[in-house]
C-alpha cells in the first residue's frame, strides 16, 4: 500500500499529531470518542457518591434532612448515558479545537478553547440531559431503576420529561465546559512554555483538579437552579428559570443558591484531575499506538 492511501488505523492520531489532511478531522473526532468516553466513565465511577450528595443537598428545602443511604443508586443506567456522552464531547472538542486554532490568531487561543468547549458541550447535552434527569430523579429516590425511571416519565410527563430542565442545563454547562477547558488548556500550555517540556500525569491532574473546583464553585448556583428544574418532575413546582430563581430568593434566601458547593468543588475537582489524566493518558497511548503501526506500514512498502 502507497503512503498516499489512509488505513482506517491512522485515525488513532492524536490532535498532536500535526498533519493537515482531509482526514484530520475524523481522525481526531475518533481520538476524542476513545478518549473523552474512558474518561468520563473513569470519573463518574469514581466520585458518584459525592455527586449523589450534592444532589440531595441542593433538592433539599429548609430543615430537609440529607439521607446518606443508596449513594450509588442510578450508577449503571448513568454510565450507560455517560459513556456516549463524554465520547461526543470530546469527539467534538479535539478537531473543533483544532479548526479554530488554525483559523484564529495565535493570541485568540483561549477564544477557541472557550468556543469549542460551548460547541461540544452544546452538541453532546443531546444525551447529557436525559442521561442527568433519569440520574438525579434517582439520587433523590423517586425511581428504582433506570428503565423503570424512564419507562415512567415518558408515561407521566412525555417525551419532553426526559429534557425536563433542558434550558437550565445549557445555562450551566456551557459556560462551565467552556470555562473549565478554557482554564485547563491555558495553563497547560502556559506550563509548557514555561517548562519547555511536555506535563507528566500528575501535572496533568493537578491542572485538571484547578480547573474543574474553580469552574464548577463559580457555577454552583446554576446547578441549583438546573438541578430543582430537573428533579420537580410533573409537579411543576417551578415554571422556568426566572420563576425557580424567584422562589429560591423568596422562600430560602439567596444561600439556597449556593447549596452543595462544597461536594460540588470536591466531585469536580478530584474529577478533573482524573478526567484529564484519563484524557491525556489515553490518547498518549493512541498517538503511540499510532507511530507503531505507521512505522509497520513504512516498512512493509
Amino acid at each position: 500500500m502507497s503512503s498516499s492511501h489512509k488505513d482506517p488505523n491512522d485515525c488513532l492520531a492524536t490532535v498532536s499529531s500535526g498533519a493537515d489532511t482531509p482526514f484530520d478531522f475524523l481522525c481526531d473526532f475518533y481520538d476524542g470518542v476513545i478518549a473523552g468516553g474512558a474518561a468520563g466513565v473513569f470519573v463518574e465511577a469514581a466520585l458518584y457518591p459525592i455527586d449523589t450528595i450534592k444532589t440531595r443537598l441542593q433538592v433539599a428545602h429548609a430543615g430537609g434532612k440529607i439521607v446518606l443511604k443508596g449513594l450509588y443508586s442510578g450508577l449503571a443506567g448513568n454510565l450507560a448515558g455517560v459513556l456516549p456522552a463524554s465520547a461526543i464531547f470530546v469527539g467534538v472538542y479535539e478537531p473543533t479545537k483544532q479548526k479554530l486554532l488554525k483559523a484564529l490568531p495565535e493570541n485568540l487561543s483561549a477564544l477557541a478553547h472557550l468556543t469549542a468547549g460551548a460547541i461540544a458541550g452544546a452538541a453532546s447535552s443531546v444525551v447529557r440531559v436525559p442521561t442527568e434527569v433519569v440520574k438525579q430523579r434517582m439520587q433523590t429516590a423517586q425511581f428504582s431503576s433506570a428503565p423503570d425511571a424512564v419507562r415512567l416519565i415518558l408515561a407521566k410527563e412525555g417525551f419532553k420529561g426526559l429534557y425536563a430542565g433542558y434550558g437550565s442545563f445549557l445555562l450551566r454547562d456551557l459556560p462551565f465546559d467552556a470555562v473549565q477547558f478554557c482554564i485547563y488548556e491555558q495553563l497547560r500550555i502556559g506550563f509548557k512554555l514555561a517548562a519547555r517540556r511536555d506535563l507528566n500525569d500528575p501535572e496533568v491532574a493537578m491542572i485538571g483538579a484547578f480547573a474543574g473546583a474553580v469552574t464548577g464553585a463559580i457555577t454552583t448556583p446554576l446547578d441549583v437552579i438546573k438541578t430543582r428544574l430537573m428533579v420537580q418532575g410533573s409537579e411543576n413546582q417551578y415554571r422556568g428559570i426566572y420563576d425557580c430563581v424567584r422562589t429560591i430568593m423568596r422562600d430560602e434566601g439567596s444561600p439556597a443558591l449556593w447549596k452543595g458547593i462544597g461536594p460540588r468543588v470536591l466531585w469536580i475537582g478530584i474529577g478533573g484531575s482524573i478526567f484529564f489524566g484519563v484524557l491525556e493518558r489515553t490518547k498518549q497511548i493512541l498517538e503511540e499506538r499510532r507511530r507503531d503501526l505507521e512505522l509497520n506500514s513504512s516498512k512493509r512498502n
